[in-house]
């Protein structure tokens, strides 16, 4: 019955006059008609996925079923307010909660204050609702659960409107973070407010904190009332560029990379500036506003460790995720453990003397092996570092996968070469064009562009094929490091310890598919105009060849090990990023369909990356301590930026511009893979279109012509702000994509949500399965191949094995790299994975688009059988067969750890 009296009481009013009068009941105002009680009648009547998951609708009141009255009645609706707990509170916390329970009941509350989509023609301002105050604070302060329900009643008119905003202010001491809010008792059913913010309190931040309904709007489109509130909302975000930023701010703001060295604990501390006039580009990083040093007034002073380092405080570790980032061994091992250990390790530099010693870090651990298991366990407070880890496994590593299926897999060449197409770098590797290669170096600073390599280096190789037979039937390909490390190997091979090559790698496809590498070049600077400077390894038929074959790959290696992390891993997927989301905050409001769109891609983006400038990759920190250019690691890395184009990041673009792919318009993805098992590019071109097919249905239901993407202000500026500000020593490329057209849109769209997803996943998760065991992938190398005439050749002839490992990272080196990539590759729980949301119904008040998403969300699960499926095919020889890993890190689910899987909705690690 009363879902019939709501039925007749709607049609009545639907007929009245009073319905396009605007003074009467704006709740069923045909204005607001299409936007939101199309939405009602769609759940009603047409069978859609019950978008708002509440089982209470509000009944129509009475009256307004029998009379339309003349006069606006008042009627009450109510807020459902969910604030997310903390698991674990300091001391101080615990004291200020049980002070704002007390001064709660005394009027320093929490108010909110409900704004409509329409104007208050008395006012000329939005029509809003009395304040009302959150309820039961004090009795639910000392609720233990991860979420609490709080009400607030409001006493709004009849023609009061669509509730289109919240303003929420907070007259505690302390912050809360605020999940969502529900509002009910609207004839239109409960209206949503995803909030997922922190709220800090007026005595720290005046202004009221705004919140918008689900409901979204472009720029154009936005109701009358909610205007000034959206351009207000943009300001603060946006901030005025001055100032030092505390850790309860919420503004975006860019700077330039100033803050990598620290100049004032002395000249080798000191780094070079990236990014701004010092002619180095780079992308722009999130501005914190620190003073600068007392050394140089240019670079910003530092925060170390375990102090925080400023991000806008909605983009800071939630809690589950701060707790598996803090507990790790990183912490554990750099930050408490290390200078302990210094003094033991560093007297006499512990090489691993051979395979067992490494082994023994698995099974027995770091302490035990130095037998400084009580010495150290000693000084530590262990509670304080981590209570998760026993005593006796607190420096004990998990088994690395590469080892799981056969522990000597990695010395075998197919494996190395396999891993060039599905280990944790499966980017760099490309298409031989020409033979001998030639280099893009300027030959009057680097000598001769011309290679080494020799055709009778390889013809043995090639199955009977000459080497243009080999190159014109797709048959050769390279991994080329030559260019990337040259210019600094005079500098790399002063430092102490650190040894490099600029290395090529030639690789054969043979007819079932797998690659094996054929030939090595090997180069130094070139020193005097007759000085031998480049070598060629090739295949060993001896076993001295055999040992020179393998420190040569394992210099291979670590030439990609920083490639890997220093340009595709660090410079294309977290700070090329990096202005894409400052932007974003900066310039589109949280309604813009598009915000909407991007806001899971963009979660933690610039925490981790605030956490990577203070302790990975500044002056002296893990990164320069663990790969072989050291000091040099960010100008490496600046170095590639010159050369990074944003519209070659989409998958199929960057598969045809390394020759790994051609056009073809027959094939699903429109391109054709010359190594069709090549399990990076099979799994990822499946990836890429289930998310080109959503961004497709979602931008042309917002956009269905070019000119609603021209004219919208918002978008325009955020795309017009990443490129002139956020990438500004490139912003006059003529490479950059135009967004003129839907199809701009969905184009730049997609290939941010897969280098935010899929592309980050594929360069992350591997890093401890594959790199965990130091051997199969050194990310440094400290001797060279010694010549026949060098003093240290009888030594290698002597004990070659004992030679190999004195050329790896030594034990500290190598157990510092293992802590860090352990950290990397772990998933926290409270991970999102590609084709979730935290809100999956409410995310968005728009039904066609929900079901949209759980479209997308079916084709993620149904990619991740297929994977699957791939992975037990015995003719995929890259990916299935005796002591062969599957490919898995692009299957998009995974649990919490170490997995070796999983695609997260954004770069989070």
């Amino acid at each position: 019955m009363a879902l019939a009296k709501e039925i007749m009481g709607i049609s009545l009013l639907e007929k009245s006059s009073s319905f396009t009068n605007s003074s009467s009941m704006a709740l069923f105002n045909r204005n607001n008609y299409h936007k939101e009680n199309h939405l009602w009648f769609n759940q009603q009547f047409q069978g859609r996925r019950n978008l708002f998951r509440q089982s209470t609708m509000a009944a129509i009141s009475e009256n307004l079923i029998k009379v339309v009255p003349e006069k606006a009645v008042k009627f009450k609706v109510r807020a459902v307010v969910t604030v997310r707990n903390k698991n674990k509170e300091d001391l101080k916390e615990t004291i200020v909660k049980h002070l704002d329970a007390f001064t709660d009941k005394i009027g320093r509350n929490v108010t909110l204050e409900l704004i409509s989509t329409d104007m208050d023609p008395k006012t000329k301002g939005p029509k809003e609702s009395n304040q009302a105050v959150l309820k039961d604070w004090s009795k639910k302060s000392n609720l233990k659960t991860e979420r609490v329900n709080y009400t607030a009643e409001f006493i709004v008119d009849s023609n009061f409107g669509y509730p289109g905003a919240i303003t929420v202010t907070n007259k505690h001491q302390q912050e809360f973070f605020l999940e969502s809010i529900t509002i009910e008792g609207f004839a239109c059913g409960p209206v949503h407010f995803p909030c997922n913010s922190w709220v800090q309190p007026k005595k720290d931040h005046p202004g009221k904190r705004i919140f918008f309904s689900n409901q979204p709007y472009l720029p154009d489109e936005t109701p009358a009332g909610l205007k000034s509130l959206r351009e207000r909302e943009l300001r603060d975000l946006r901030g005025d560029g001055k100032g030092v930023r505390k850790l309860s701010d919420r503004i975006y703001d860019y700077d330039i990379y100033n803050d990598l060295g620290n100049p004032d604990k002395g000249i080798d501390f000191a780094r070079p500036k990236l990014g701004g006039d010092d002619n180095v580009p780079y992308p722009r990083r999130c501005r914190s506003g620190r003073v600068p040093t007392d050394t140089d007034i240019s670079a910003e002073s530092r925060v170390e460790k375990p102090n925080p380092t400023y991000v806008p405080r909605d983009e800071q570790f939630e809690e589950s995720k701060m707790n598996t980032f803090s507990t790790s061994r990183l912490k554990a091992v750099l930050h408490n453990l290390i200078p302990s250990l210094m003094a033991s390790i560093s007297s006499n530099n512990h090489d691993f003397k051979g395979f067992s010693d490494i082994d023994s870090l698995y099974s027995k651990g770091l302490l035990l092996k130095l037998g400084l298991q009580d010495e150290v366990l000693k000084k530590l407070p262990l509670p304080k570092v981590v209570s998760s880890i026993k005593e006796g496994d607190l420096l004990k590593y998990d088994t690395p996968k590469i080892l799981s299926k056969d522990k000597f897999a990695w010395l075998r060449d197919d494996e190395f070469a396999r891993q060039a197409i599905a280990g944790v770098n499966p980017v760099s590797i490309e298409k031989l064009q020409v033979f001998p290669p030639v280099s893009k170096l300027d030959p009057e600073i680097y000598g001769p562009q011309e290679s080494a390599l020799k055709e009778e280096h390889i013809l043995g190789h090639l199955n009977g094929m000459t080497v243009q037979e080999a190159l014109d039937a797709n048959k050769l390909f390279i991994l080329d490091h030559h260019d990337v490390y040259l210019p600094f190997l005079d500098r790399i091979n002063a430092l102490d310890g650190r040894k490099a090559y600029a290395t090529r790698t030639i690789f054969f496809l043979s007819d079932v598919g797998t690659l094996k590498p054929i030939a090595i070049e090997l180069s130094l600077p070139q020193t005097g105009p007759s000085s031998r400077s480049k070598r060629v390894v090739t295949p060993p038929v001896c076993a001295t060849g055999n040992w020179t074959w393998q420190i040569a790959k394992a210099h291979v290696c670590a030439n990609d090990a920083g490639v890997h992390q220093l340009v595709n891993h660090w410079l294309r997927t977290h700070a090329c990023l990096e202005p894409f989301i400052l932007a974003a905050h900066r310039q589109l409001s949280a309604m813009h369909p598009i915000y909407k769109l991007l806001d899971p891609h963009m979660r933690y983006t610039l925490e981790i990356n605030g956490l990577a400038r203070q302790s990975l990759l500044n002056s002296d920190g893990v990164i320069e301590a663990c790969f072989t250019p050291g000091r040099y690691c960010m100008e490496i890395s600046a170095a590639a930026y010159k050369n990074w184009r944003f519209d070659l990041e989409g998958l199929p673009a960057d598969l045809i511009r390394r020759g790994m792919a051609v056009p073809d318009s027959t094939q699903p993805h429109g391109l054709k893979l010359l190594i069709e098992d090549y399990p990076y590019a099979a799994d990822g071109l499946m990836i890429w279109g289930a998310i080109e097919g959503w961004v497709r249905d979602y931008v042309n239901h917002y956009y269905p012509s070019s000119a609603q993407v021209c004219s919208d202000r918002e978008l325009q500026a955020w795309y017009a702000e990443t490129i002139n500000v956020g990438h500004v020593e490139l912003r006059n490329e003529d490479w950059w994509p135009t967004l003129a057209t839907p199809e701009d849109l969905i184009s730049i769209l997609t290939t941010l949500i897969w280098l935010a997803s899929a592309q980050h996943a594929a360069l992350n998760f591997g890093q401890y399965p594959y790199g965990g065991y130091v051997p199969n992938r050194p990310p440094l190398m400290r001797r060279l191949i010694p010549d026949e005439n060098d003093p240290e050749y009888a030594v290698f002839l002597a004990d070659p094995q004992k030679y190999f490992f004195s050329a790896l990272p030594s034990l500290l080196q190598a157990t510092k790299f293992m802590a860090v990539v352990d950290t990397l590759s772990t998933h926290s729980p409270d991970e999102e994975y590609l084709g979730e949301r935290h809100q999956p119904s409410t995310w968005t008040g728009d039904a066609e688009i929900v079901e949209a998403f759980y479209k997308f969300s079916a084709e993620i699960g149904r990619i991740e059988k297929e994977i699957d499926e791939r992975n037990a095919d015995t003719k995929l020889k890259n990916r299935c067969g005796a002591g062969v890993l599957p490919y898995e890190l692009l299957a998009p689910s995974s649990g919490p750890g170490v997995t070796c899987r999983g695609v997260p909705n954004s770069v989070s690690i």
